[in-house]
């Protein structure tokens, strides 16, 4: 499906933080079979303890968990890739384990910019102390059916401040978060 005139949801964890058999609910890839519960009815507790157990031992390094400083540095590296690449962009944020993004993407191709984007935060968050992978792999694409659903998202990304979140909005830039690069590049006051 694609999203109200290119228009889409997008989010994603930080590497490690949501693993097959979490206790908050998981899917399998492709869903090649059902998995009972999500993160808004949670499976009973321990009915894939032994899967999470056996996800986290897979896992090549610790899982990510961005402070202050660091959201802010991920989420300047975000935005900065998108809008370099004219991507139209409304609301952004990242907190300790992961992000969202309400944009407007060309012929409907997200994967790719966002991917891009990550990149680039990845590149900066190593700057500031981060080595390793930063990113859980690919992103969720979710398609905005409407211009409710749109205020809505924007709504809903907007209010992830309250929680130690670092947002960016097209009308004033970042909120939240400690300054980092001496820049603040809010991009779009348009």
């Amino acid at each position: 499906m694609q999203g109200w005139n290119g228009w889409y949801h997008v989010n994603g964890n930080t590497y490690g933080t949501w693993l097959p058999g979490d206790p908050r609910g998981w899917r399998e890839r492709w869903h090649r079979r059902h998995v009972e519960g999500d993160y808004k009815d949670p499976p009973p507790p321990g009915l894939h303890e032994d899967r999470h157990e056996r996800s986290k031992a897979l896992l090549t390094g610790e899982a990510v968990r961005l402070n202050r400083r660091q959201r802010r540095v991920a989420l300047e590296g975000i935005v900065e890739k998108l809008l370099d690449r004219d991507t139209e962009l409304l609301a952004a944020s990242v907190d300790a384990i992961h992000y969202h993004i309400l944009a407007r993407f060309a012929d409907d191709h997200v994967r790719g910019p966002v991917g891009l984007a990550k990149k680039n935060a990845s590149f900066l968050l190593r700057e500031h102390g981060l080595p390793g992978t930063v990113w859980a792999r690919k992103c969720r694409a979710l398609p905005v059916a409407d211009r409710a659903h749109q205020l809505n998202v924007y709504r809903y990304i907007l209010a992830h401040a309250n929680k130690g979140a670092c947002v960016w909005t097209f009308r004033d830039g970042i909120i939240g978060g400690d300054k980092t690069h001496g820049r603040d590049k809010s991009h779009g006051d348009s």
